[in-house]
């Protein structure tokens, strides 16, 4: 499932860049609950929340975006 990609990628950099889901919500702008669900793969992230997730784990948009599948 798409969504499960973008969660397991957005919580591993979060955590590989020391954040606690607290911090890093707010940091991005959002509720610990709407990070907890792109984490748990309950919700896809939106262009801009995905572009505020990039900028604030300082990776570019396309390291963040799940690698395609052939």
């Amino acid at each position: 499932m798409e969504t499960d990609k973008w969660g397991r990628r957005i919580r591993a950099f979060r955590k590989l860049k020391g954040f606690t889901q607290e911090t890093f919500a707010k940091e991005a702008g959002m509720s610990v609950s709407v990070l907890g669900e792109l984490e748990r793969g309950s919700r896809l992230p939106r262009d801009e929340q995905i572009t505020r997730i990039a900028a604030c784990l300082g990776i570019s948009v396309d390291d963040l975006k799940p690698p395609k599948e052939e």
